[in-house]
């Protein structure tokens, strides 16, 4: 009979190895159990009992960001590493699961948007301890690509028929991209992720500023591009103070005082553009490795849940 997850057996008790501080300091971050709760109808009913608890899954899914492991290597990993084993919940004697058991379950936390609500739940969790210090939240955002090989580009775009959701979009560089789009509030202090959203690349940064604003921070920094009256009024409301770069106008060139407002602002918002770096290159976010926006989304949200649980640890 299976045990429930992290009930150990007499064996797992007499090993001392598989010691990792790191993974040990994750899991005592916080309470899985209400991730657990989350997650008890991601199966559908009717289906028989799962092989494996959807805590154990969401916890492999988690490794595999942080170690940056496929599918099959995390399989091959679960079968050497007691440490995974132990942060995941899977006793010595246990099978692991397989590879295609882990890419059903990313699937499925697509499929039922599970993959928010455990973002979510993991950045409430983060803020109630007082792991974000709120003095200020970064917003922007940054182009991911498509899993798909990129499309001719055509006048008024181009779609890749086996990811329609991706979209081109024109840096200021004049370059052009084919993806997505990650849109994101960074804790100022800590570098934490609270708030994001994922669209086609198309979309413009103005559109999504305001749905980051988190509402519990004293300032909000972010480029020219956010400029709007959206996000103006929804920090006016919030008494929030409004750290937006300043636009020129036609025929208005900036003050010296705007000028130098915002090369301040810009020192700060570069902290966001190093955790785009981090999560590019140490994450995987570089390039998409589903198609399809609802995927995509998931995968996102399930990558930032891991860099958060690894700056609240570090």
């Amino acid at each position: 009979m299976r045990r429930a997850a992290g009930q150990g057996s007499f064996a797992e008790a007499l090993v001392t190895g598989g010691v990792n501080t790191r993974l040990d300091r994750i899991a005592a971050l916080l309470d899985w159990r209400c991730l657990e709760r989350l997650l008890a109808g991601v199966y559908a009913s009717g289906t028989g009992r799962p092989s494996y608890p959807p805590l154990v899954l969401l916890k492999v899914l988690l490794l595999e960001s942080w170690y940056g492991l496929s599918d099959p290597a995390m399989e091959e990993a679960l079968g050497d590493r007691l440490s995974f084993r132990r942060f995941a919940g899977l006793g010595l004697e246990e099978a692991v699961p397989d590879h295609s058991t882990i890419s059903r379950f990313r699937s499925l936390l697509a499929k039922r948007g599970l993959a928010d609500a455990v973002f979510v739940e993991v950045a409430r969790q983060l803020d109630a301890q007082g792991v974000t210090i709120r003095s200020g939240t970064l917003i922007d955002a940054t182009v991911i690509a498509s899993a798909a090989a990129e499309p001719r580009k055509q006048k008024g775009g181009g779609t890749a028929p086996n990811d329609p959701d991706a979209r081109w979009v024109r840096r200021a560089d004049g370059s052009a991209r084919f993806g997505y789009k990650l849109h994101a509030a960074v804790d100022l202090g800590t570098g934490i992720v609270r708030r994001a959203v994922v669209t086609s690349a198309n979309v413009a940064d103005v559109d999504q500023g305001h749905h980051l604003v988190c509402g519990d921070e004293r300032a909000v920094y972010a480029d020219k591009g956010y400029v709007g009256p959206r996000l103006r009024e929804r920090l006016a409301l919030s008494g929030i103070r409004n750290r937006v770069q300043k636009k020129a106008g036609k025929g208005r060139p900036l003050t010296r005082r705007e000028t130098w407002r915002n090369i301040l602002i810009g020192r700060r918002r570069g902290r966001i553009e190093a955790v785009f770096g981090a999560l590019k290159r140490s994450y995987g976010l570089a390039r998409m490795r589903l198609t399809g926006l609802a995927r995509a989304t998931a995968a996102t949200l399930l990558t930032l849940t891991a860099w958060n649980l690894a700056r609240a640890a570090a």
